[in-house]
């Protein structure tokens, strides 16, 4: 149903150096690009887009925001959050089993946005 997301960032090279490891982790990569975005994708899957503010103002994070990007296992998740504090995340929890089948790790980007990298199954 969703075909992409877009999350703001206020440096797309630096944030193209977090994310290309992270969404390769993933199994993504880059796609489609414009000046002042980067899209990201597997597939016919949704896309995930990193970008600065149409309007020009600092992009800012939202308070319960959270973006939940899908791995397709526990070691895929778990590879993608380390890639995610490697090129300089934030931890906003480590990987592991939060309920009945739902494995998640969490972590913020370099702009404060945050991320959950997520397996459902046993």
């Amino acid at each position: 149903m969703i075909g992409y997301v877009t999350i703001g960032i206020n440096d797309l090279d630096r944030a193209r150096g977090f994310y290309d490891p992270v969404m390769a982790a993933l199994g993504g990569r880059r796609t489609i690009a414009f000046e002042r975005m980067q899209f990201y994708g597997a597939g016919d899957e949704a896309m995930l887009a990193i970008n600065t503010p149409y309007d020009g103002q600092p992009a800012t994070v939202g308070n319960g925001s959270m973006f939940g990007v899908r791995a397709g296992s526990r070691e895929v998740a778990d590879a993608a959050y380390a890639a995610a504090l490697a090129a300089g995340g934030a931890d906003e929890g480590a990987p592991g089993q939060r309920m009945d089948g739902f494995y998640g790790a969490y972590f913020r980007d370099l702009d404060g946005n945050k991320l959950c990298v997520f397996y459902t199954g046993k």
